[in-house]
């Protein structure tokens, strides 16, 4: 769509300084496309200043900013209730497959959301990619946080090799999967039996020989009678 604004005409090698001047002038129309004209080029401004003529230019597309969000693999997590706003979040990242709404805050002893699709294929499982590992996790089934990345690489880089190691919420596994990396053994417990099906998937995925799942209270851990750990998890 055309629309006829005030334009000046200057020399095509000088296009780019009279731009940028116009810019710090604030009064060239960023809305609108600068038009080439044999050895010129139209700049749109918003006044009619000296030399300014009347001219038609094309407008740039309406650039439309997604709502915010939180990225968990190919899922995004919105905070609002925006189904369109979900439709324009889909469309702007190829990566994401679905847009979830949470429709409460983690709750119960399995530390669980419950969710709404807004658009997309509706699903809550997906694939999270983290420094190289791969964790396959269900935001409906097990808690799982992707902000947490870099906390876990900041322990792991902390630890000795060969360290005995607690994790006590386990969840589906990025804790301890990470941190094995560096563990003689890591023993990761859980509660929740969907999570530690998932755990149980998410070590043989990245080949963690010395990650052990637990199905278990952490409140009954002390009475399995394991050995002293160098390093315990309770995230």
């Amino acid at each position: 769509m055309s629309e006829e604004q005030w334009c000046l005409a200057v020399p095509r090698r000088e296009a780019e300084a009279a731009r940028r001047r116009l810019i710090e002038e604030g009064i060239l129309d960023r809305r609108l496309k600068p038009r080439p004209e044999e050895d010129a080029v139209l700049l749109p401004v918003t006044e009619g200043i000296a030399g300014a003529v009347r001219c038609e230019f094309e407008a740039f597309p309406e650039r439309i900013e997604p709502p915010r969000h939180e990225l968990v693999g190919g899922i995004a997590i919105m905070q609002d209730d925006d189904p369109k706003g979900a439709e324009v979040l889909l469309a702007s990242r190829p990566s994401l497959h679905t847009v979830l709404l949470p429709e409460s805050h983690v709750e119960g002893e399995y530390r669980t959301r419950r969710f709404r699709v807004l658009a997309g294929t509706p699903t809550t499982r997906t694939r999270v990619v983290e420094y190289g590992l791969r964790f396959d996790v269900d935001l409906a089934l097990a808690y799982f946080s992707a902000r947490l990345a870099t906390e876990r690489q900041r322990i792991l880089d902390g630890m000795e090799e060969g360290e005995r190691v607690l994790d006590m919420f386990a969840g589906v596994g990025p804790f301890a999967i990470t941190l094995a990396e560096r563990a003689g053994v890591v023993f990761a417990a859980d509660i929740n039996p969907a999570a530690v099906r998932l755990l149980i998937h998410n070590v043989a995925l990245n080949r963690r020989e010395n990650v052990i799942p637990v199905l278990a209270d952490a409140e009954d851990l002390a009475r399995l009678g394991f050995a002293p750990f160098d390093r315990v998890i309770m995230n």
